[in-house]
């Protein structure tokens, strides 16, 4: 058997050539969040192997010394981090020319990274968890060291692989080919299951990279706003009688959760020009987001919230106020004191309402996190005890005229877990989708998704507020207002991006955009870095898009053909995406609605002024849209059906959408009957 000498000697890029000495027992920064104990299901076996699986990035040296140290971390935080490896100090996303690297895509990749756990940006920045109560980077910072040491090595004929945030290595590729393909969480079929998972991750073997967390392209919590304000806007439009042209001003939005993606929610609303009460427990979060700017009030109780939102709904004024405290307790005070709302949602931690994702009525944010480590089995009582009578609110809420949507959280499947079976359409099982509508089913799917509008997004990898400025102006001068409400709606938004302070980290912005805005957008942005107008940019989009996430629960959930529970359209873009040459590839298990229930694909492509890079935007772009249009198109949805005809026509000779006929009314169930009379 091979010796770790002879293994140590194999290897140039390895631990013990960042640190010629173990690095200092951690010291940790007053009044940064952390991530609560997880949960550890292990056997006396799995406990060794998920010790001896993080020391197999430990020089021998080490072992005597980290093997205690990681065994204590196992046992009291249900992981290990390695918090001994953590950089000192605050991590950001620096300018890109500060980075080591024999490529320009090894030097961006760090930037992304870094600007995941900067303080201001990451949930659990010690955990490196960027949002969503569990998506991180990579599973422990002994990963984050050799992932960055292999981006600073690797050359343009070179791939970095990564399983779950473990580098597998580099391998020879060509300077078309991705220069990092990552997956995060493909567990096998028969073990693609919560329980299986929280074993997996505990034995330090697989990784939830959510969705933009594990695959680099987290912007803050701004990568949501945009979808948000879509979401609430149109709901306006559709459900409330608000003009095309019209804002939310004197209406009035409910909804809980102020982390990571949930934290857009007030900035979204006060940018549409409405009222909106947002109910967090956690009261590190408000401060967050008040100091932040993006939530302009704080409320103590239900009372206070409401007389702050009514005062402003009569001067129709926007407000945005955090109440500090549980949405149950806001819901029942609405209902007992008949109070008026037009939009009601939830966008708590749902997917992970088990691990902290979702803090139950009665228990405190700290109580919460000490039954999480004490008495799980109590948690999980309460939390079911408390979505059972969260539901019964909203029902009731509902009965009176509210508009409630599921804001792709898994709320809705976290009740039905919880056992409520009335809240399936079928009253059996969860195949047919929800008595209430997600978001994407209601609103984003056919509005946005099915005509291939989506959150394209962009990183200004020099660090300069100049250089986004420009490309907000250049933005802006791509697309016609005239053209659909879609349009004018995402001008308006562009406009008026740096007057709204969307920045959170580093410089970074979204925009909601079709496959043809997108590829025009990205032309744009790499002639103007071609001809020094800007610095290097990254492209990238959330996986919450129109063809890169399967999911029956969230981005999917307005496919009616039966085809929701299928998972080819996020593979194929994202083999797609690697064969077009895009700078980064990942997919993903799980993304926002949790494990088992999404198959989640997303990209990283660096503008760096090439005429190469054109020919990657012209490939890759509308391939990443257009399969999503595609899809949607087969599954009959009228407006996925107009635009994959426009595209056929566009696109004659190069591209070509199947179509699908569509039976005459009555045509299908009277065959049916006549047939079952034979």
């Amino acid at each position: 058997m091979l010796s770790n000498h002879d293994i140590s000697q194999a290897m140039t890029i390895k631990l013990d050539a960042v640190f010629q000495e173990l690095p200092p027992p951690p010291v940790f920064q007053e009044g940064i969040r952390r991530a609560p104990k997880r949960e550890l299901n292990l056997s006396d076996h799995d406990m060794e192997l998920a010790l001896a699986n993080a020391l197999r990035y430990i020089p021998e040296k080490w072992h005597t010394i980290l093997a205690p140290e990681f065994a204590h971390e196992l046992l009291t935080r249900g992981r290990i981090y390695g918090y001994r490896f953590r950089p000192q100090g605050r991590l950001y996303g620096k300018p890109v020319e500060e980075y080591p690297g024999k490529t320009l895509e090894g030097k961006a990749f760090q930037v992304m990274i870094d600007n995941n756990l900067d303080f201001d940006v990451a949930l659990y920045p010690y955990e490196l968890v960027t949002y969503g109560e569990t998506g991180q980077v990579c599973q422990n910072w002994m990963q984050y060291h050799l992932i960055k040491f292999y981006l600073r090595e690797m050359t343009d004929e070179q791939t970095l692989v990564l399983h779950s945030g473990h580098p597998a290595g580099l391998f020879h590729s060509h300077p078309g080919a991705p220069r990092v393909i990552l997956t995060n969480a493909l567990m096998i079929g028969m073990f693609d299951d919560v329980e299986n998972w929280t074993r997996a991750a505990a034995m330090g073997i697989a990784n939830y990279g959510q969705m933009t967390a594990g695959g680099w392209m987290y912007i803050g919590p701004q990568g949501i706003v945009h979808g948000t304000y879509s979401t609430i806007l149109n709901a306006g439009r559709i459900k409330l009688g608000v003009p095309a042209d019209g804002d939310l001003r004197g209406k009035l939005f409910i909804s809980s959760g102020l982390g990571g993606m949930s934290g857009a929610q007030p900035k979204a609303v006060e940018i549409a020009n409405g009222v909106g009460i947002f109910a967090e427990v956690d009261a590190s979060r408000i401060e967050t987001r008040h100091s932040q700017g993006w939530v302009s009030a704080v409320a103590a109780s239900p009372e206070e919230a409401f007389s702050l939102a009514e005062e402003a709904m009569k001067k129709e004024k926007a407000l945005s106020v955090a109440f500090h405290g549980n949405i149950v307790d806001l819901l029942e005070y609405a209902v007992k004191a008949e109070k008026p709302i037009d939009l009601l949602s939830d966008q708590t931690s749902c997917h992970a309402a088990y691990d902290g994702g979702y803090c139950p009525q009665g228990v405190t944010f700290e109580e919460r996190t000490r039954l999480l480590e004490e008495d799980k089995k109590t948690f999980i009582k309460l939390v079911d005890r408390s979505l059972q009578k969260h539901y019964e609110l909203i029902k009731t809420l509902v009965s009176r005229g509210v508009y409630f949507f599921d804001y792709g959280n898994s709320f809705m499947k976290a009740v039905f877990d919880a056992g409520v079976t009335e809240i399936a359409k079928n009253g059996r099982d969860e195949k047919d989708g929800f008595i209430f509508p997600s978001y994407v089913e209601d609103i984003l799917g056919p509005q946005l998704f099915d005509y291939g509008y989506g959150p394209f997004r962009w990183v200004c990898l020099s660090g300069k507020k100049e250089d986004l400025l420009k490309t907000d102006a250049a933005a802006a001068s791509c697309i016609d207002p005239g053209r659909r409400y879609q349009d004018r709606d995402n001008h308006v938004w562009i406009k008026d991006a740096d007057k709204n302070n969307l920045v959170v980290g580093t410089q970074a912005r979204i925009l909601y955009q079709d496959a043809l805005g997108r590829m025009t957008i990205a032309l744009k942005f790499n002639e103007m870095v071609r001809n020094g107008e800007i610095g290097p940019v990254m492209l990238g989009r959330d996986h919450h898009d129109t063809g890169g996430t399967d999911s029956p629960f969230r981005e999917t959930s307005n496919i009616k053909d039966g085809s929701n529970i299928m998972a080819e359209m996020a593979v194929n873009c994202f083999a797609g995406n690697a064969a077009r040459g895009m700078s980064l590839i990942a997919l993903h298990n799980g993304g926002g609605v949790g494990i088992g229930k999404a198959i989640n694909g997303g990209f990283g492509l660096l503008l760096d002024g090439s005429e190469k890079t054109d020919e990657v935007i012209r490939n890759a772009i509308p391939w990443d849209v257009m399969g999503g249009v595609a899809r949607r198109a087969w599954a009959r949805n009228e407006n996925a059906m107009a635009t994959s005809v426009e595209y056929n026509k566009l696109f004659s000779g190069k591209d070509h959408i199947t179509l699908p006929y569509i039976p005459a009314p009555g045509l299908v169930r009277d065959a049916l009957k006549e047939a079952r009379k034979k």
